[in-house]
């Protein structure tokens, strides 16, 4: 029989969500008279946009790469309206945030030193796990041969540059799980870094649209210097509700690049386009055109009104927690609510309480990493009723 790549058995266990899952299930079979409330994997629950629904019927096979009326639209309002300009063949289509995650890490080398930060979207890892660039993880979570990042209360969220040499670094603002921003001059720093370092950021923007403070920039390319050394991935699952329809772009602009074994420079623009050439076909043409159909005016002012609604969910669930007691971050340009668990308690242990005396569901924020441990994550995704009814069930049966 085949050997199989034996990089996969060094991951952890259980892919975190699925623990999630597994759990909740659990404590369901077990308590069936029970209604639970999901705060924890952040599928959306408003209605698609109408303009979405209105969109046009299915065609056979379309460009590897997206449509060119799609990519221009993205272009033109995501990056040009905001003074970045872009062109549409540095705008690669694909069927989701996850998969562009985990893939782009195949364009480079099998030895490149990965930063990460911590706590993570495990994606991120656990992809470059798979590839062959780690081992079994140690004791506390920790993968040898990754940079991790710390990302806590103490630093207000924000990771401290690499002191030693990395290729690729993972970013991700706002930031899942913690729900924390950048601001210019931080990002700048990390540019500016990468510039020096020859590395590549793999900037994780798919958050980007619930950005409230207009200091925050809502894409990389707004710092100078950022084409030559950043790639840039957003999605349409959380801003319009594409979670089941699949659609998100990266970006890859054409002054990236990349080196052979032998030094000579190489266009990592060209080499996404063939790996996405070789191994995709890209959305269904009728969820390209809902897609399409979210920067009408009309698509706008819809999307606009389901963001307004889930960042109201966070300002109660995040005013809520932070009455009971608990010391609550994020909620206020992302849609992810980060609580620090009472003393004492780690993370899945807050879990397991959380639902058995609240019945509600969160994510603890071990899973996304070593220093997770000690907080949890809640989403702002649920209906208003269940933002409101979660936060009185945690209020009155459990204190911070």
């Amino acid at each position: 029989m085949p050997r199989i790549n034996e990089a996969f058995l060094n991951l952890r266990a259980s892919y975190l969500f699925a623990e999630v899952k597994r759990r909740t299930q659990a404590h369901r079979d077990a308590h069936p008279d029970r209604r639970l409330i999901d705060l924890g994997i952040g599928d959306v629950t408003l209605p698609l946009p109408e303009v979405v629904v209105q969109a046009e019927t299915l065609r056979g096979y379309g460009p590897y790469i997206g449509y060119e009326f799609l990519r221009g639209e993205i272009a033109a309002h995501d990056f040009g309206a905001r003074g970045v300009p872009l062109g549409a063949d540095e705008v690669f289509v694909s069927d989701g945030g996850k998969s562009d995650a985990a893939n782009i890490q195949e364009i480079f080398a099998q030895d490149a030193v990965v930063a990460l930060m911590d706590p993570a979207y495990p994606v991120y890892a656990d992809a470059n796990v798979m590839a062959g660039r780690s081992g079994p993880a140690d004791v506390t979570g920790r993968y040898p041969g990754f940079v991790y990042l710390p990302c806590t209360a103490e630093n207000d969220f924000q990771p401290s540059l690499p002191d030693c040499h990395v290729d690729l670094i993972y970013l991700c603002y706002p930031n899942n799980p913690t729900g924390a921003v950048m601001s210019r001059d931080a990002l700048k720093r990390w540019v500016d870094f990468a510039r020096t370092h020859e590395a590549v950021i793999v900037y994780d923007a798919a958050y980007e649209a619930y950005i409230r403070d207009p200091e925050i920039p809502h894409s990389i390319y707004e710092i100078e210097g950022a084409r030559e050394v950043a790639i840039e991935s957003r999605s349409f699952s959380k801003n319009a509700g594409f979670t089941g329809l699949r659609m998100a772009y990266t970006v890859v602009p054409r002054e990236t690049q990349g080196r052979t074994a032998a030094g000579d420079q190489v266009s990592l623009n060209q080499l996404w386009l063939r790996r996405q050439s070789t191994k995709s076909n890209g959305p269904p043409y009728v969820v390209q055109r809902a897609a399409a159909a979210i920067y009408t005016p009309e698509g706008q002012k819809q999307v606009r009104a389901l963001i307004d609604q889930y960042m109201d969910n966070a300002r109660i669930i995040r005013e809520g927690l932070e009455g009971a007691g608990f010391a609550v971050y994020g909620g206020r340009n992302a849609p992810y609510i980060w609580i620090r668990t009472p003393a004492g308690v780690s993370s899945w242990d807050f879990f397991d309480r959380l639902l058995a005396e609240a019945q509600v569901v969160g994510v603890p924020g071990s899973g996304f990493g070593p220093s997770g441990e000690g907080y949890f994550r809640v989403t702002a995704f649920g209906s208003r009723a269940d933002s409101v009814e979660a936060i009185e069930r945690i209020a009155s049966r459990l204190r911070g």
